[in-house]
């Protein structure tokens, strides 16, 4: 088996048990991780309100004023729908979590309207 069919197969699962997150909504929130990962001065483990944050940060990056579009025909319509997405990896052995990690970590981080529409980073307004 190849890496590709690996990834194939673990999404085709992740897709089964979670129809309403589109695949690529597992691969922007590990890239979204790895991203956060990436900006921290050492290793350590990264927190909900963390990830969504990059979330957030990378999705701007990468989709500009068409983010949140993105995310929610991704399946992603709130910081709750990122640690659903967590979660759902955490349950395939994707990613782990400590003890004291929790579902609600996600709740409330940020609003998608205010983040994406209302404070969009270089003024535009909807």
């Amino acid at each position: 088996m190849t890496d590709l069919q690996f990834a194939d197969e673990v999404l085709d699962r992740l897709q089964e048990r979670n129809p309403r997150f589109h695949p690529h909504s597992y691969i922007f929130v590990l890239q979204a991780l790895h991203h956060v990962i990436h900006s921290l001065e050492a290793p350590r483990h990264v927190t909900g309100k963390e990830l969504a944050g990059g979330v957030r940060e990378l999705a701007l990056e990468r989709f500009g004023p068409i983010a949140r579009t993105v995310l929610q025909h991704w399946g992603i319509h709130d910081t709750d729908d990122v640690g659903r997405v967590v979660f759902a990896m955490v349950e395939q052995g994707i990613l782990i979590k400590q003890e004291e990690d929790q579902l609600e970590d996600f709740t409330g981080v940020f609003d998608f309207e205010e983040a994406f529409d209302l404070n969009y980073p270089w003024g535009a307004r909807p």
